[in-house]
């Protein structure tokens, strides 16, 4: 088979050990490999510099931190440098278009940061920018939790979805020196719990997985102006559906014509086809595991990879382009509490 180089991010609180590399056939769904590659503590999202040279992982502490690895050329990683941040549990962390900066958010430490990247791939000192402020839910939103931060297609924004304060901030990004500079805010439903966005292929548009409520937002999006106009929302679950459920990850098909969305609890992917007037669920997919954190749609949008957390595995699909939908699991890979899968 052909295959593509994916690491993979865990939480290393029982039998992991840090970061897992596999191999992963994009037009099958096939999945092999599994061993580890990198020895670090929770290592739960991992990132790739824009040319593919250098991967940086959170590890999700109380002292939180990051670390910087280059890749060589048979897969194996080098460590750079490790940093430490401060604010605790950092959960999502990505590169601007240009490679020069890591963007970093942190669950509990209610705070996003920016670390600059040296021509080596090694990540520098950090500038960190707190949140403020609070919601609805008495467990989950007495303080600030950003779960994600992402820049805009044209580099020129960040957005971070901010799951304690139902809102996804907009901060302009200083191309110069990394500075977030707060311009503005986006409120979701009350109790929503915003926790990943991801923009469309066309960077028209961004949609927005809401943890608490089991939704997605899709949103135009100004390139200008920075700002998100809300379309849709729409549920990922069975209308009978009553047990619990938390939703994860968010992506959107090459294509741009389907988004995919996780649940934890219901442990499936909800389908959506993209229509004039936003989402149409397609189906909901059991992920045949438990605890769907993160999941890949493949860059040649015939397979989707699925890290069931609980279950310690990971789950291959085949994607029929036309239609967005799935197969049966065609392949399954042990790996100790998956978290996050990055190809290179």
């Amino acid at each position: 088979m052909e295959t593509t180089v994916a690491y993979v991010g865990t939480y290393t609180d029982t039998e992991s050990e840090g970061i897992y590399r596999c191999q992963i056939d994009e037009s099958t769904g096939e999945v092999d490999g599994g061993g580890l590659v990198a020895e670090t503590d929770e290592p739960s999202f991992l990132a790739v510099d824009p040319d593919r040279q250098y991967l940086y992982a959170v590890n999700e502490l109380e002292d939180g931190a990051v670390t910087a690895y280059r890749i060589a050329a048979d897969g194996s990683l080098e460590r750079l440098n490790q940093q430490v941040i401060g604010p605790a549990d950092p959960c999502h962390c990505s590169v601007d278009a240009t490679g020069s900066f890591l963007f970093v958010a942190h669950y509990t430490g209610g705070a996003v940061s920016v670390l600059p990247i040296t021509d080596d791939g090694r990540v520098g000192e950090p500038t960190v920018t707190h949140h403020s402020g609070s919601s609805v839910h008495p467990n989950r939103q007495t303080a600030p939790h950003p779960h994600s931060i992402v820049p805009a297609p044209n580099n020129e924004f960040v957005y971070v979805p901010d799951l304690g304060t139902d809102e996804v901030v907009v901060y302009d990004l200083d191309p110069a020196d990394g500075q977030l500079d707060r311009r503005t805010s986006v409120s979701a439903r009350d109790g929503a719990g915003p926790r990943h966005l991801e923009f469309g292929p066309t960077g028209s548009e961004a949609y927005l997985i809401n943890e608490l409520d089991s939704t997605v937002t899709v949103f135009d999006w100004d390139d200008e102006s920075g700002e998100l106009s809300e379309i849709d929302t729409v549920s990922t679950l069975p209308a009978d559906y009553d047990g619990d459920n938390i939703t994860a990850d968010i992506h959107v098909h090459p294509s741009g014509s389907f988004v995919y969305g996780s649940n934890r609890g219901h442990d499936s992917i909800a389908v959506f086809e993209r229509t004039a007037t936003g989402l149409e669920r397609l189906e909901i997919v059991e992920t045949t595991g438990n605890w769907p954190r993160n999941f890949l749609v493949a860059s040649s949008g015939e397979a989707l990879f699925v890290a069931n957390a609980r279950s310690s595995d990971i789950v291959g699909f085949e994607l029929d382009p036309a239609t967005g939908t799935t197969s049966d699991a065609v392949d399954r890979l042990a790996v100790p509490k998956p978290t996050c899968i990055r190809p290179i």
